[in-house]
């Protein structure tokens, strides 16, 4: 009777138990959400002493449950076993200098940082992707030294790690193969460098302007208003067309002239015009070349070169070029044509034709009378028509 008494009020106490735990963690988790929706309808009106109040109420909250459900689960005593047995005492002094190291390197980071910052802007050879992709090497090495470094101050058998870290390393090697390759082929657009941040580039199907180059990826934005992000694997393996490099760009724009016209003579005329353009260039000068005979056209290629070219600027020199050439084409009267197809007819063995003397037969037998057309009219005996 006592063991069944007892039975039943270990089941009751176990219930209890798992509705507190229930309840706090509830609780803590709707506190939180309601603090996140608190803080995303003010977001921007609260200052910040009351955003650092708002994150120290959470964390008083949370560590609140965090003792309610060692006290409820009677944890204490575990707990304080563990402490013991790490000799907390013994560490501190560990911690403490671990703690230096990391604020140190982190300090050193930030500072080596600053430096390359203020060298790269007095060499024009050291761009941003050079300037980003050297800091995070820095960063790297630094927090690699001082991660050993820590990891010395608690544990005598280093060799052993590491031997445990090169195992996880093949591990993570084989299984994130394509991240290691994106970050290799980052370093190597670093030192080759085919674009800069800014450059009017086209990789593979994408083109666009570069507008941030990663360890990992890079990103363009296309002229529709689409950020792209592509694998620095692929953009090493795949052709890149820089349009911004050499500071000029050639476009050309195509114009029918009739058949009848000179085509010299055009050529002359759609130079003039392109050259009156503000934004073509002077040197390397427009050219017009005769591309091809059309169904309804002799096609001209009307070439110029355009400064700093961006998309825009070249959609503008085209658009004002195109314009220019009407206006002189229409004041020197030289036709553009529409489409056009010109019907006529041949003779064919074996077939039939018409000729003037069968068409005037045949005008002659449309307008002869009825009467002609029916024939004589017969009568019957009884004087009536049959």
């Amino acid at each position: 009777m006592l063991v069944a008494l007892q039975s039943v009020g270990d089941v009751t106490i176990t219930i209890d138990r798992i509705l507190i735990t229930i309840a706090v963690v509830v609780g803590v988790f709707l506190i939180k959400r309601g603090v996140k929706r608190l803080r995303r309808s003010k977001e921007g009106d609260l200052s910040s002493m009351t955003n650092l109040l708002v994150s120290t109420l959470i964390a008083g909250v949370t560590a609140s449950g965090v003792f309610v459900l060692i006290a409820t689960w009677g944890l204490s005593p575990a707990l304080q076993q563990a402490s013991e047995g790490l000799d907390l005492g013994a560490q501190v002094a560990n911690i403490i200098l671990s703690i230096i190291v990391l604020g140190g390197a982190y300090a050193l980071t930030d500072f080596l940082g600053q430096i390359i910052k203020e060298v790269a802007k007095e060499q024009d050879a050291i761009g941003q992707h050079e300037r980003e992709m050297l800091h995070r090497s820095v960063q790297v090495g630094i927090y690699t030294v001082s991660g050993l470094i820590v990891l010395g101050l608690f544990t005598d058998n280093l060799g052993g790690l590491f031997v445990g870290a090169g195992f996880l390393g093949i591990v993570v090697g084989m299984a994130a193969r394509q991240t290691l390759g994106a970050v290799l082929a980052g370093f190597v657009l670093m030192f080759s460098r085919p674009f800069e941040v800014g450059d009017w580039v086209v990789i593979g199907e994408n083109e666009g302007t570069v507008t941030d180059i990663t360890i990992v990826n890079t990103r363009i934005q296309s002229f529709d208003g689409e950020y792209v992000m592509i694998p620095n694997d692929v953009v090493s393996g795949t052709p890149i067309v820089n349009r911004t490099r050499r500071g000029r760009l050639r476009t050309e724009v195509e114009v029918g002239i009739d058949y009848d016209v000179d085509p010299d003579r055009a050529a002359q005329v759609a130079k003039d015009a392109a050259e009156t353009v503000d934004r073509v260039l002077d040197r390397p000068e427009p050219q017009v070349i005769h591309k091809r005979f059309d169904d309804s056209a002799i096609v001209l290629g009307v070439r110029f070169w355009i400064t700093n070219p961006t998309s825009r600027r070249r959609v503008k020199t085209q658009t004002a070029v195109i314009s220019a050439i009407r206006s002189a084409f229409e004041t020197n009267g030289i036709k553009i044509p529409f489409p056009q197809r010109e019907l006529m007819a041949r003779n064919e063995a074996g077939g039939f034709r018409l000729t003037e003397q069968t068409s005037n037969a045949e005008a002659d037998r449309e307008t002869e009378p009825d009467e002609k057309r029916q024939g004589p009219i017969e009568t019957s005996p009884h004087g009536g028509e049959q």
